[in-house]
C-alpha cells in the first residue's frame, strides 16, 4: 500500500510532489461528468511518466484483436474509449525556458480534489535551473451543469524575478492511447481554425466515425485586470493554439482563464458540431469561471443531499466513502440510455471503458437508493436494446437459440478476447438476470417486466437450457467447462455459483411468466407468441431446476467451489509469505490455477445475492471455510464479504474489509491504480455501508434495516430513496432515526418491527 495521500473528510490532498506517485494521482484526481471524463495531467509541459487520459463517453474505437493463436469465436476487436483531445493543456515558458516538473525544483505541492464542490486545484512553486522563482496556482473542473463545458483557471507569479511569461494555450488531437494493440493512432483531422484568443479542431476515428469536436476562448488578466495581447496562432497536424507573451514584474500574478467545449456526433449532426461547440462555449464564457465554478458547487451541494454517507469518529473511513461516491456520481448520470459504465469510469484505459457485468452486479444499487428510478431503469434499456446482439453472441458460439450477453461490450457485440473469460465466464448472464428482479423488488415497478423484462430472461433461460448437460446415469444436469467470478480457477466442471445462478434465472422467469399470466393475461398472450416459447421449453427449465448438480462437501456442509475444489493443498492466506502477494504480480497463470487461492468471492457471491434463500448457519460454514483462502485480487472481493460478515457478527471482518474495498485506490492496496481507479468496485463499497452496516434489504415491498455501529466508528448516517421517498437513517450506539425527507409515506422495518413513516416524519428505536 502507498498512503501518501492526507485524511481529509471532503477532500483528496498531496502534499509534495513525488513522481513515482504522479500516474497513481493522475487516477486519484480525475474529474468527469458522466459525458466526458479527464484525468489529473498536468496543464504545462511534463516530460515524466504519465498518462493522457481526456474521454468522451459512448466514442470508442474496435481495435483489431491481437493474439498469439486465434481460436473460432473470437472477437475481431476489442473496443476501447478512446484518450481524446487534450483540451487542458497550456505551455508555459519563463523567459523562454520551458517549465516542465521533471526538470525543475519543485516545493510547497500541493494538489486537492476539493469532491463538496467538483473541482481540481494545484499549487507549487517551482524554481527554474537559473534560480527563478515562480508560483503556480491552477483550478479546473468539468460541469455538471453544462455537460460539454470544462474550465481552467491557471495563475502564474513570479516570486523573485521580473521577465517574460509566454503561455501556449492549446488543443491537441494527436493523441493515441497507451493500450493500443498495435501502436496505432486512432484519429484523423477533419477540421481545424485558431484565431486571436480562439481555436477549434474537429477529429475523427478512423472506424465507426465519430467525431469529436473541441472549441476554446482564453483570456488573460494581470492583477485581476484583463490584458488585450496579440497572439502568434499555432496550427499543425490536429493540433491548434494561441502562443501569447506577458512581461510580469516581481510579485504579479499573471492569470489565464481558458474555456473549452467538447461535442461529438453522438449528440449533434456532422454539419453543425463546430456550431454547435462554439455556441455552447459562448454562452460558458459569458457566464464566467466563478459564476461557473458557483453553480458547480450547487449542483454538487444537490447531488450531496440524495447521496451522502456520513461517518463520525473515523476521517479515512469518512473520506474513503465520499470519494468513491463521488468517483461515481461524476461517471454515470444515467440521462443517456446509450451509456453504461465502465470498470475504470474515465480515470484511466484499462478494460477499454466497456461495460461488464460490474454495473448489473455492483452498480444498480447504488443508482436504485440514491437516484430517480428511471436512472437504474435506463441501466436495464441499455441491456434490453442489446437483446438481438447477445443472441447472436449465442449463435456465434454454436448455439442454436437463447442470448449470451457479453462479458465485455460498447454495442451488445462481444468484444473480448482472453478465452476464459469470453468463452466459459458466463455468469455474467446470470447478474444481469438478477439486475431485473433487483430492480423490480426495489422499486415495485412490476410493468417493467412485460415491457422489457420477459424477453430478456427468456432468452438467457434458453441459453443455459443449452449451456448444460443431462447425465443419465446421475439422472443429474451439469455445467462443464466455465470460469466463475473467481478468475483464479479456470475451465472448471460444476462451479457452484454458475450453476445456481443458471437455475435461479430459470425459477425466476418460471416466476414472471405466471405474473404476467396472472396479472397481465394480453401481454403475456403477446409475449409468448412473440418469444415462440413452446410449453416443452418451459417443461425442460423446471426439470434442470429439479435435477441441477451442485458440489458439496459433506463432512464441512460446505457448497463447493466446483469439482475437484478439495484436491487443493489448502494453505491459508495467513501462512503465505507476504513476499507472495499479490499473486498476479509475482506467480505465474500457471501456479495461480493450480493453487488454493481465490481471486473473488464466488460461492459467497451466490449467497449474497440469494441471501434470502439460506439460514445464517450455511452462510457462516461457508463463510468461514472460503474466506481464508481469498486474495481479494479482484476490486469486486472484499465488498460482499464485508456484507456477508456484517450479516454473521464479524464486525472486525467486516470493518477491515470496508476498508479494503473504499480505500483500494486511495491506498493503493493492489498496485495498479495507476491503471485508472476501480470506479465499478467503488459501488461495492457504498453497499458495504448501507447493505452491511445497514442492513438493508427488500422483502416483499418492505424495506428492512438492521443497522449496528462499527468499533471504529462513533456513529453514521445515510439516504435513501425507495419508491418514492427519500429516507435519512442515522445509526448511533443508543438509538436509530429514520426520517422520511418527503410527503410520501414509507413503510419500513426496523431490526424485525414494522413501521409506517408518515411524510416528513420519523421513528426513534432504541438499539
Amino acid at each position: 500500500m502507498k498512503q501518501y495521500l492526507k485524511l481529509d473528510e471532503w477532500s483528496i490532498i498531496e502534499e509534495g510532489f513525488d513522481p513515482h506517485n504522479h500516474e497513481i494521482s493522475e487516477s486519484v484526481f480525475s474529474i468527469g461528468n458522466g459525458f466526458m471524463g479527464q484525468r489529473a495531467n498536468f496543464e504545462e509541459q511534463y516530460s515524466g511518466s504519465s498518462l493522457q487520459g481526456s474521454y468522451m463517453a459512448g466514442v470508442y474505437y474496435p481495435d483489431k484483436t491481437r493474439v498469439g493463436w486465434w481460436k473460432n469465436g473470437y472477437p475481431e476487436y476489442f473496443a476501447k474509449v478512446l484518450n481524446s483531445t487534450n483540451w487542458i493543456g497550456i505551455d508555459v515558458d519563463v523567459n523562454g525556458t520551458s517549465l516542465d516538473l521533471a526538470k525543475c525544483t519543485v516545493k510547497d505541492f500541493v494538489r486537492v480534489l476539493n469532491m463538496k464542490e467538483g473541482y481540481l486545484s494545484r499549487s507549487f512553486t517551482a524554481v527554474m535551473e537559473d534560480g527563478k522563482e515562480l508560483k503556480i496556482e491552477s483550478v479546473r473542473f468539468v460541469s455538471i451543469v453544462r455537460h460539454e463545458i470544462g474550465s481552467i483557471r491557471y495563475s502564474v507569479t513570479p516570486l523573485n524575478f521580473s521577465g517574460e511569461l509566454t503561455f501556449t494555450p492549446y488543443l491537441d488531437g494527436d493523441v493515441k492511447n497507451k493500450d493500443s494493440n498495435y501502436d496505432e493512432k486512432f484519429w484523423l483531422e477533419v477540421f481545424k481554425e485558431a484565431g486571436q484568443g480562439t481555436g477549434a479542431l474537429t477529429i475523427k476515428t478512423k472506424k465507426l466515425d465519430f467525431h469529436v469536436t473541441s472549441a476554446m476562448f482564453y483570456e488573460i488578466l494581470k492583477n485581476g485586470e484583463k490584458l488585450n495581447l496579440d497572439a502568434e496562432i499555432i496550427e499543425r497536424e490536429k493540433f491548434v493554439g494561441n502562443r501569447v507573451s506577458v512581461q510580469a514584474n516581481e510579485g504579479e500574478e499573471v492569470s489565464l482563464y481558458k474555456y473549452v467545449a467538447n461535442v461529438t456526433s453522438r449528440n449533434h449532426g456532422l454539419g453543425q458540431l463546430v456550431e454547435a461547440a462554439r455556441e455552447v462555449l459562448n454562452t460558458a464564457v459569458q457566464a464566467g469561471f466563478n459564476a461557473l465554478l458557483s453553480e458547480q458547487a450547487t449542483a454538487w451541494c444537490d447531488k450531496w443531499k440524495e447521496s451522502d454517507i456520513v461517518i463520525e469518529g473515523d476521517v479515512a473511513a469518512q473520506q474513503a466513502i465520499r470519494f468513491n461516491i463521488f468517483q461515481l456520481n461524476q461517471t454515470y448520470s444515467g440521462e443517456d440510455d446509450r451509456l453504461n459504465i465502465g470498470p475504470k469510469g474515465f480515470t484511466g484505459e484499462k478494460y477499454g471503458g466497456s461495460t461488464y457485468w460490474d454495473t448489473e452486479a455492483y452498480c444498480l444499487p447504488f443508482y436504485l437508493s440514491t437516484a430517480d428510478s428511471s436512472i437504474s431503469r435506463n441501466l436495464l434499456i441499455y441491456r434490453y436494446k442489446h437483446l438481438e446482439k447477445a443472441k447472436e453472441n449465442a449463435k456465434k458460439l454454436g448455439f442454436t437459440k437463447g442470448a449470451l450477453y457479453p462479458m465485455v461490450t460498447m454495442n451488445g457485440e462481444e468484444c473480448h478476447n482472453e478465452w476464459e473469460i469470453t468463452f466459459e465466464e458466463i455468469h455474467r448472464n446470470g447478474a444481469i438476470a438478477y439486475a431485473i428482479y433487483n430492480y423490480v423488488n426495489y422499486t415495485g415497478d412490476f410493468a417493467y417486466l412485460g415491457q422489457y423484462g420477459l424477453e430478456v430472461l427468456a432468452e438467457i433461460s434458453r441459453f443455459w437450457e443449452q449451456r448444460v448437460n443431462y447425465v443419465p446415469a446421475k439422472d443429474q444436469y451439469v455445467m462443464l467447462g466455465v470460469t466463475g467470478p473467481n478468475e483464479y480457477e479456470n475451465n472448471v466442471n460444476n462451479n457452484w455459483y454458475t450453476n445456481r445462478i443458471a437455475c435461479w434465472t430459470m425459477e425466476y422467469t418460471l416466476d414472471v411468466l405466471n405474473y404476467l399470466e396472472q396479472n397481465e393475461p394480453e401481454r403475456y398472450t403477446e409475449l409468448v407468441g412473440k418469444l415462440n416459447l413452446q410449453e416443452e421449453e418451459t417443461t425442460k427449465w423446471q426439470d434442470i431446476i429439479n435435477k441441477m448438480y451442485y458440489p458439496v462437501d459433506t463432512e464441512r456442509d460446505i457448497f463447493l467451489q466446483q469439482d475437484g475444489f478439495l484436491d487443493k493443498e489448502l494453505v491459508q492466506v495467513k501462512d503465505l509469505d507476504p513476499k507472495h502477494l499479490p499473486l498476479n504480480q509475482n506467480w505465474s497463470w500457471d501456479r495461480i490455477l493450480r493453487s488454493v487461492y481465490i481471486k473473488q468471492a464466488d460461492v459467497l457471491q451466490g449467497l449474497f445475492f440469494l441471501g434470502d434463500r439460506y439460514d445464517l448457519d450455511t452462510k457462516k460454514r461457508n463463510f468461514d471455510f472460503y474466506e481464508p483462502f481469498t486474495v481479494h485480487e479482484s476490486s469486486l472481493s472484499p465488498c460482499v464479504h464485508s456484507i456477508l460478515a456484517c450479516e454473521l457478527g464479524y464486525q472486525e471482518k467486516a470493518y477491515e474489509m470496508y476498508l479494503r474495498t473504499s480505500r483500494l485506490d486511495l491506498d493503493n492496496y493492489n498496485n495498479d491504480t495507476e491503471d485508472g481507479c476501480h470506479t465499478t468496485s467503488m459501488a461495492g463499497t457504498w453497499m458495504s455501508v448501507v447493505h452491511g452496516f445497514g442492513g438493508l434489504r427488500v422483502k416483499d415491498g418492505v424495506l428492512h434495516l438492521n443497522p449496528f455501529v462499527p468499533g471504529h466508528w462513533t456513529s453514521f448516517s445515510f439516504k435513501v430513496m425507495f419508491r418514492g421517498s427519500r429516507l435519512k437513517v442515522n445509526v448511533t450506539d443508543k438509538e436509530i432515526i429514520v426520517l422520511n425527507e418527503t410527503d410520501i409515506p414509507a413503510a419500513i422495518s426496523l431490526n424485525g418491527k414494522e413501521h409506517t413513516i408518515s411524510g416528513m416524519g420519523d421513528v426513534k428505536v432504541a438499539r
